[in-house]
């Protein structure tokens, strides 16, 4: 019989199933960005902890130079697949697969990197933020500072005013769409750029509570019906390149209850707040959008006119 936490663990994150982890393998923009971040983080000789292992690919990357790398994966089916994986890939014996829940384990002595990937667009669902501020609080009052490097380093989120199509073989239905982020989506239109509205640094203290109350000046014409939200993961940090290893979650689009004509130069007020790790219906209940300044409203002016 599950209790409360493990039922909740079980919709939003620990047990993801296997299928959708070989999904994340065959993602080559996420595992490139998360292999070179990881080949840049760690170091000969280090010791690397993973929360949320998964099949393992990323605490095998870790191998590559760590000395010694802790995978923790809850879902017990994933531990059998990891072991199973890692006992394939060259230095997979230097893994060691624990099954645990990654809000109560501790690494048995001081780690210098944790990997941690349980992220969803606007870092809904899954627990990264509840997860990663549960390990800095036990890990400090159980080894003291430094504290690790974590990867990814950092979040940055934004949200976009758009036009989106739903329309399906003549069959209206407006839902939650997930978009590759270099693909073209006929019938998608930007109404406005994106503003960000959190930026979640790992090495400093979070709440988990994000919102955003702001304006937008339309900049095409079309109907507002969504609000596309999107997630970009700092992997890594390179001081030395004055650069970045990123990660673009797909972008994640809302339908808005009401859709509204709008104008080029129009101004809109946008405002939604959830906590991390909540349900994507917990955000569509809280996003509100209002026309607060109508362009077409506004008198003509015109210029002199000189003989």
């Amino acid at each position: 019989m599950l209790n409360e936490r493990e039922i909740e663990s079980c919709y939003l994150g620990q047990f993801i199933p296997v299928h959708y982890h070989h999904n994340m393998l065959m993602d080559q923009n996420r595992m490139h960005g998360f292999k070179s971040a990881i080949d840049y983080a760690v170091r000969p000789g280090m010791k690397v902890l993973e929360l949320g292992g998964g099949t393992g690919v990323l605490s095998c990357f870790a191998a590559a130079k760590a000395d010694k790398v802790w995978c923790v994966e809850f879902n017990p089916d994933m531990v059998k697949e990891a072991r199973k994986m890692l006992a394939l890939n060259a230095n997979g014996e230097k893994v060691e697969v624990v099954h645990a829940d990654a809000f109560e384990y501790l690494p048995p002595e001081p780690v210098d990197v944790v990997i941690c990937e349980m992220i969803h667009v606007g870092m809904l669902r899954e627990k990264q933020v509840e997860v990663i501020e549960s390990f800095k609080r036990r890990y400090l009052a159980r080894f003291g500072g430094p504290l690790p490097l974590f990867v990814p380093e950092a979040v940055i989120m934004a949200v976009q005013p758009m036009q989106q199509e739903y329309d399906f073989e003549g069959f209206y239905a407006p839902i939650v769409q997930f978009q590759e982020t270099t693909a073209i989506h006929p019938g998608v239109l930007e109404l406005a750029p994106p503003s960000v509205y959190s930026i979640i640094d790992f090495t400093q203290p979070n709440d988990g509570l994000f919102g955003f109350d702001g304006k937008f000046v339309v900049e095409r014409s079309g109907t507002l019906n969504a609000l596309r939200f999107v997630t970009k993961n700092i992997l890594a940090v390179v001081p030395e390149r004055s650069s970045t290893i990123d990660w673009l979650n797909h972008y994640m689009c809302l339908p808005l209850p009401q859709a509204m004509a709008v104008k080029a130069g129009d101004v809109l007020q946008v405002s939604f707040q959830y906590r991390a790790g909540g349900s994507i219906p917990s955000l569509e209940a809280s996003m509100n959008v209002q026309l607060i300044h109508d362009v077409s409203m506004q008198p003509a002016t015109h210029g002199a006119v000189y003989a």
